[in-house]
């Protein structure tokens, strides 16, 4: 009788059978049909979190250039897309363009819901950077939602 590995022992039978191979391909099918849903899922939470997180950013920034120089800024949310730009602000790619952000392109890949600063899709801050009007801006990425709540009377915007 042969002691140790029964294949060792066999000329030419060395690999995998195909019981084996179907046997790991089935194991890898289910966890990939288990993991792509829930990386799908995080993605959509990544990128709708950063698009507010950006906005958040942008509000305050606002504000900031507009206090500094002593002058209005304007943040206008366009319809078309979810893209919007802060006047009078240099573009961060060209400075010869606006200050414009697409969240509808990467990295976010997010759609803007719905905005609404006082009736409109835009808020004002004076010279001094105090804001116009109250807000929030609902963004969306798959069936993920984010809120972006704006108080004018404090300056500041939080993220739900």
């Amino acid at each position: 009788m042969s002691e140790g590995n029964p294949r060792a022992n066999r000329p030419g039978r060395q690999g995998f059978n195909l019981f084996e191979l179907v046997m790991v391909i089935a194991i890898m099918s289910i966890v990939a049909a288990i993991a792509v849903p829930r990386y799908g899922q995080a993605a959509a939470r990544y990128r709708v979190a950063v698009a507010a997180r950006r906005i958040a950013k942008d509000l305050a920034l606002a504000s900031r250039h507009a206090r500094n120089a002593g002058a209005s800024r304007t943040l206008t949310f366009h319809s078309a897309g979810g893209e919007y730009t802060i006047s009078g602000l240099a573009g961060l790619e060209k400075s010869a363009h606006p200050y414009r952000v697409d969240l509808s392109a990467e990295p976010y890949r997010t759609r803007v819901d719905s905005v609404d600063f006082g009736g409109d899709g835009e808020v004002t801050f004076n010279g001094y950077g105090v804001a116009d009007s109250s807000g929030q801006v609902v963004l969306k990425s798959g069936d993920i939602t984010r809120t972006i709540t704006f108080d004018a009377d404090s300056g500041r915007a939080t993220v739900q």
